[in-house]
């Protein structure tokens, strides 16, 4: 169990980004699972843009996909900060963030024990 102080990861990439041949953010789990980053989710977004200024969206009738998608990771400064370098490889393009956060509660289901 781990409260206290810690570090947010967050990664913002476009869907169709790859990185030899797999999605950019599938690549980015696979890195953060490898290394046992203790929380990590994937959020596909309904519209957004970046620094590039592509402004892409989900209409009702349109299925996009070139969506924005945000990964997070939280877990020790120290840890965050390990899994960077590899990171910053894959994630040619888009956005990463680390923030200070602070983790309240954290703990395995009981169906994890």
């Amino acid at each position: 169990m781990f409260t206290g102080p810690a570090k947010k990861l967050t990664i913002y990439v476009d869907e169709r980004d790859k990185f030899h041949h797999k999605p950019v953010y599938e690549a980015v789990v696979d890195i953060l699972y490898q290394n046992h980053i203790m929380g990590l989710s994937v959020f596909r977004g309904i519209g957004g843009y970046g620094s590039n200024g592509v402004l892409h969206t989900a209409k009702i009738l349109e299925l996009s996909t070139d969506l924005p998608v945000k990964v997070e990771a939280i877990d020790a400064a120290d840890k965050i900060y390990e899994v960077l370098p590899e990171i910053a490889e894959v994630v040619e393009k888009g956005l990463i963030e680390v923030s200070d956060t602070n983790v309240i509660k954290c703990c395995r289901s009981k169906e994890d024990t």
